[in-house]
């Protein structure tokens, strides 16, 4: 058995994602196979450990699925993500806005309504839901991490029409909440005099920027924990200083949300045609860093099933896990229905 590789005497399917040796491929009830012959032993690739070598093989790819946990989980956390920034927003810019009085500064208004969007974000992602489903929460960010070969297509379907379901329940919730008024400040338009196609190249451009803080941050484990906190930074920065020309969409759904409960398109295209445009030309400057996303989840918590392709360990999907009782009365571990593959690299990442 090769050096580093645990598991049963025979290792099927053993072999490298990216020059990084996989760790190990379980193979459950219901499958038999013949053992393959010895292999070599494997090695890391020389240079710095962490993401795999540009040009090797991507993640590995999962199989298409009806997934409606995780969907459903994108349904709920764009609905939260939509209600708690467009609050925030209605509470520092709406009329009689006790925000306002505290703070005269628009420009500093804009940064705490940034912080609050974003925050509501990151605390979808550590959640439970956002454990589960990646928390994207953004058709944008799926595409995105789609390009990088952690999302199959039928997901990045499904996670974009929930997401967006998503958002017009939240702006609905708005609506109640804080009146129209409220929610029409939340809608996002051309300012400063843009045109819409000044409008989509800043948006492009701003997309790129947040895609490019995720990608750098979820292509190492060492920094992918923090990915949530980086979230904060990056969003509010970006609404800090993009709010006055654009809204600072960032995210289709999160314009279609407020523009379909009030029925008003101001430049729509715009805003779904800007960031789909920044999550690709953010892959595309992504594509010389010799490094590569380990995972598409914002928050990755291994003890959480994955339905997105990932290089650090995360439970398979499929059935939950059954407990049994083996010889001696200890427990065992096995799944319930078809077999299951197990995926970890068991390099160091850096």
């Amino acid at each position: 058995m090769a050096p580093g590789l645990t598991g049963r005497p025979w290792e099927p399917g053993a072999g490298r994602i990216g020059g990084w040796p996989l760790g190990k491929m379980r193979i459950h009830a219901h499958e038999r196979q013949s053992s393959p012959p010895a292999r070599a032993p494997i090695r890391p690739p020389p240079g710095r450990p962490g993401g795999r070598r540009r040009g090797a093989p991507g993640p590995p790819a999962l199989p298409w699925g009806w997934h409606w946990h995780e969907w459903f989980a994108e349904l709920i956390g764009t609905a939260v993500l939509v209600l708690g920034g467009l609050s925030a927003v209605a509470l520092d810019f709406g009329r009689h806005s006790p925000v306002a009085e505290a703070i005269h500064s628009a420009s500093l208004r804009r940064l705490v309504t940034g912080v609050l969007f974003a925050t509501t974000g990151s605390l979808v992602a550590v959640s439970p839901l956002g454990r589960r489903s990646g928390a994207h929460l953004n058709p944008a960010v799926t595409v995105a991490f789609a390009t990088q070969g952690h999302v199959h297509r039928g997901d990045v379907v499904g996670y974009a029409a929930f997401q967006t379901a998503g958002a017009v329940l939240g702006a609905a919730l708005v609506r109640l909440a804080w009146g129209g008024a409220g929610l029409a400040i939340g809608v996002t338009s051309p300012g400063r005099g843009l045109s819409p196609p000044a409008v989509l190249a800043v948006e492009a451009l701003m997309t790129g920027v947040y895609v490019l803080v995720l990608f750098a941050f979820l292509s190492s484990s060492r920094t992918a924990r923090w990915t949530p906190v980086a979230n904060v930074v990056a969003v509010a920065v970006l609404v800090w200083q993009g709010a006055p020309y654009t809204g600072t969409s960032l995210n289709p759904a999160r314009t279609f949300g407020p523009d379909l409960v009030l029925w008003v398109w101001p430049a729509f295209w715009v805003y779904v045609a800007g960031p789909l445009a920044g999550a690709l030309l953010a892959a595309v400057a992504w594509a010389p860093v010799p490094r590569h996303t380990l995972t598409a989840k914002l928050f990755h918590d291994r003890r959480y099933r994955t339905v997105l392709a990932s290089l650090l360990p995360a439970r398979p999907p499929g059935p939950e896990p059954v407990q049994a009782t083996g010889p001696g009365g200890r427990g065992l571990s096995s799944w319930r229905g078809e077999a299951t593959r197990e995926w970890s690299p068991t390099a160091p990442d850096g």
